[in-house]
Parts: C-alpha cells; sequence; structure tokens
C-alpha cells in the first residue's frame, strides 16, 4: 500500500457552514484538490478560513478523461487527492465516476466525506414518499426529447427527482402536464439552503401556472409515483352494488371514486356503469 487515496467530499449547497469537519480537514490537507470549478473551491475554503495547501486542478467534465490517468498516478505515488464539485457530493450527475473506477481497477483505496446533496435535501422537504425513489438527473433539453422521457415516467410509481434549469423550468412543467396529467404531485425546490430557498408543492398544472412567468435560481424537482389506474371492471361491480342497493348511478360513482386510488374519471367510469347496465339489462 502505497499510502495514497482517493476522498470525495460533499460541499455545500448554499451555506457554508454545512461543511462537514472532515471536508474542512481535507482541503487543507490533501495534496491535490481536483475540483469542478476552481474559482468556487477557493471561495469556499475563504469562506470556512481554511487555506488549501496543496495544488488545485480543474475537474470537469470537458476534462475528466484526460485529467484521470494523472491523477491515478499521484495516488498511486502515495498523494491524496480530493475531488469536489461545484455543490453538492461528486458523480451525483458530476464528474469522478471514470476516477473512481480506475482507482477501484489499480486496487487504490477510495473514501467518501458525506455531506449535502440537492437530490436527497429535496426529497426530504418535498413531501413525496422517499422509501423508493429514483434520480434522472437533468431532464432532456430538447422538447422532443423531453416530452418522451416524461412520456416514460407516466407509470413509474417511484418517486423521480430530477435537475432542471430555471429558464426551462416552465416549458419543462407545461410538457409535464401534458404527457402525466395536471393533477399528479410535485414540488419544485429552488435554491436549497440558501438565503432564497423556496419550495413550491402542488398539483403539476398550479405548478406550471406558478412558473409560466419564470423562475431564477438553482432547480430540482420531485415528481411524485404513478398511482396504479384501478381495474375499471372491479370498480363498476362496486357501483353496481350501491345502485342495486338504491343509490343513484352519479352518487355511487362518486362514493367509490372517492375510495379508490388510481380510479378512472367520473365520466369514464359512468359511462362504463351504464354500458354494463345495459348488458345485463332483459
Amino acid at each position: 500500500m502505497t499510502g495514497g487515496r482517493l476522498l470525495l467530499g460533499a460541499t455545500p449547497l448554499g451555506q457554508p457552514s454545512d461543511a462537514s469537519p472532515r471536508l474542512i480537514a481535507a482541503l487543507s490537507s490533501a495534496d491535490i484538490v481536483a475540483a469542478e470549478d476552481t474559482r468556487r473551491v477557493r471561495t469556499l475554503a475563504k469562506a470556512l478560513d481554511v487555506r488549501i495547501g496543496g495544488n488545485i486542478v480543474s475537474f470537469f467534465d470537458h476534462v475528466e478523461a484526460s485529467r484521470v490517468p494523472e491523477l491515478v498516478d499521484a495516488i498511486g505515488a502515495g498523494a491524496t487527492v480530493l475531488v469536489v464539485s461545484d455543490a453538492g457530493m461528486p458523480l451525483i450527475n458530476d464528474p469522478g465516476h471514470r476516477l473512481v473506477a480506475a482507482c477501484l481497477d489499480a486496487g487504490l483505496p477510495v473514501r467518501c466525506l458525506p455531506g449535502p446533496s440537492a437530490v436527497t435535501t429535496a426529497l426530504a422537504v418535498s413531501g413525496m414518499p422517499s422509501d423508493k425513489f429514483c434520480f434522472e438527473g437533468f431532464a432532456p433539453r430538447k422538447h422532443s426529447a423531453r416530452r418522451a422521457w416524461l412520456a416514460s415516467l407516466a407509470d413509474e410509481r417511484r418517486t423521480t427527482v430530477f435537475f432542471e434549469s430555471p429558464r426551462r423550468i416552465p416549458a419543462c412543467l407545461r410538457d409535464a402536464v401534458e404527457q402525466l396529467g395536471g393533477d399528479r404531485r410535485a414540488a419544485v425546490c429552488r435554491e436549497l439552503t440558501k438565503v432564497h430557498e423556496e419550495v413550491v408543492r402542488g398539483a403539476l398544472a398550479e405548478l406550471a401556472a406558478w412558473a409560466a412567468d419564470g423562475v431564477l435560481g438553482e432547480i430540482t424537482v420531485v415528481l411524485a409515483g404513478a398511482i396504479p389506474r384501478a381495474d375499471l371492471s372491479a370498480v363498476v361491480t362496486q357501483v353496481s352494488a350501491l345502485v342495486d342497493a338504491g343509490m343513484g348511478v352519479k352518487d355511487a360513482c362518486a362514493q367509490v371514486i372517492a375510495a379508490t386510488p388510481g380510479a378512472p374519471s367520473r365520466r369514464e367510469l359512468y359511462d362504463a356503469v351504464l354500458r354494463a347496465g345495459r348488458r345485463c339489462a332483459p
């Protein structure tokens, strides 16, 4: 063992005081700090009153592949390399995976300094179920690709978390209403942990109207999972039983819909009940 190692350090989303003691210690002691944005890591260090003692190198998307061999060589020679992204956990829609994979292939130790993540922070405050969720990265930029991607989430039962730019969030929410329905629940989390943090929760139609005039700041969206559609024939049977007991068709439909997750619309159920009645009539 050479003594070298790779450290993955989670950085604050907005508040410098969210930095962990382990991150602060690593910033001052690492031989190399590989930063997605070298200016931002210097700003963070200044806010934390930390002097970065090692070399600072850029480590963003376009240079990641070319940086990996030299960083692996440095770790193999005994250096401690700290990787930090602009905000949150490295590798989560940020550079780092190639370097981790290369270190593991070379038998070099990889350690994580856990801390903030926009994904889990948004999930926690969204009010959506968090026992099962998926992360989709950034929504597709192009309109057609975004619509197809949203359509693929129509039957996704897990809570979905994704990033979107403030410039595209109005169009994204409009597309979501078209592909997923205006009643699907969601939360738009803006500027998490920062001075102007805002979390807006509601139906997609409500959120699309809220965002129509423009939104500022870094955006994380949490989308509720799809509710499985109830079996139409079973729901019709429940309504028919209530009608046989003396309840009006419309009232019976309303009662069953209120008590059945994923029930069809009132019109769809009402028409299905009438069709079933005609088939059963003598």
